[in-house]
């Protein structure tokens, strides 16, 4: 198998990460292939793996490329086209026989549901989060997603009518500041941007970067960067730890929108809300290619306002 790398736009299909990770500490290698697995990656050699080219896989495999040298690895994204030997399509088989996988399990559980007892809402809702979490990762419509759905709203269908079974301060330093991210704004991004207008400093003026690890200037503040002044720490994402930093931990709306973000923006459906999926939809056409990341942020504002009354008034 040969791969071009850097050709024409028009030439390239996949985004390819290629890593090499220190024998210690053992664990790193299971995280970065469990990371990978979250994000519906496909190797393509040992330690190389591809996803379709887009903003968001960008975004993904920037965060892996940090965890791995953060874990004393080295690591590599590169926009590449496939020469000769592997086919485009035999990839694209690789990415559906992964979901095929996991809906073959999902159409197992809802076929023993559908059989047995009356399958409560909770249990429901916990196969239809798993369905959604595996169609955000269905890059090429595998063929067991359709019978899969089939099931679920037979499902759904069922229990309907059913009642759900409920399954810092030290804000002074960041307000006027400039704040500072990546161009191409997506989930956590611009998330960060309509809580610091809200929430932090109505003011609030922000730069957008195409280098990622831009070193900060004075007055700047820098989020969800490599190495930034906010952005992720552990398994929180910039979102959690910006409303840390300002002391918002007692908002319990704004702590809803987080966990929103933190799963989509960490997949690992940690929170498992179930409008999650939707909220996810809506910003990728807000965060659509072309927009200005001015026009994301209005357009988002909109969106997370609505959705932070809607929890503050307990109708979500």
């Amino acid at each position: 198998m040969q791969i071009a790398l850097g050709q024409a736009p028009d030439d390239i299909r996949w985004l390819l990460l290629m890593y090499q990770l220190p024998t210690h500490p053992a664990y790193l290698r299971t995280k970065i292939w469990r990371r990978l697995q979250g994000l519906g990656a496909v190797p393509v050699r040992a330690s190389a793996y591809v996803l379709p080219l887009s903003d968001e896989a960008r975004e993904d495999f920037r965060w892996l490329v940090e965890e791995i040298t953060k874990g004393g690895g080295e690591a590599a994204v590169c926009e590449a086209r496939l020469v000769d030997g592997l086919r485009n399509e035999e990839i694209e088989a690789q990415f559906s026989a992964a979901r095929d996988e996991a809906y073959a399990e999902i159409i197992d559980e809802a076929q023993a549901m559908l059989a047995g007892e009356p399958p409560t809402v909770a249990a429901v809702a916990r196969l239809r989060r798993r369905f959604d979490g595996q169609t955000a990762l269905d890059y090429f419509a595998a063929r067991r997603r359709e019978p899969a759905e089939v099931l679920l709203l037979k499902l759904e269908a069922r229990v309907a009518g059913q009642e759900p079974i409920v399954d810092g301060a030290g804000r002074g330093d960041l307000v006027g500041r400039v704040w500072v991210t990546r161009q191409h704004l997506f989930v956590d991004r611009v998330a960060c941007a309509w809580a610091v207008k809200r929430f932090i400093d109505a003011d609030a003026r922000f730069k957008f970067v195409a280098d990622p690890h831009y070193p900060s200037q004075p007055g700047e503040l820098r989020f969800d960067m490599f190495e930034s002044e906010i952005g992720h720490e552990g398994d929180k994402c910039s979102l959690e730890v910006l409303i840390s930093r300002a002391g918002l931990e007692d908002d319990a709306a704004l702590g809803a929108i987080a966990e929103v973000v933190h799963d989509i923006d960490l997949k690992d459906d940690k929170f498992g809300r179930p409008e999650t999926a939707g909220v996810l939809l809506v910003l990728k056409g807000i965060c659509a290619v072309g927009r200005a990341d001015e026009q994301r942020i209005a357009r988002a504002t909109a969106l997370l306002n609505d959705l932070y009354d809607s929890y503050a008034a307990g109708t979500a």
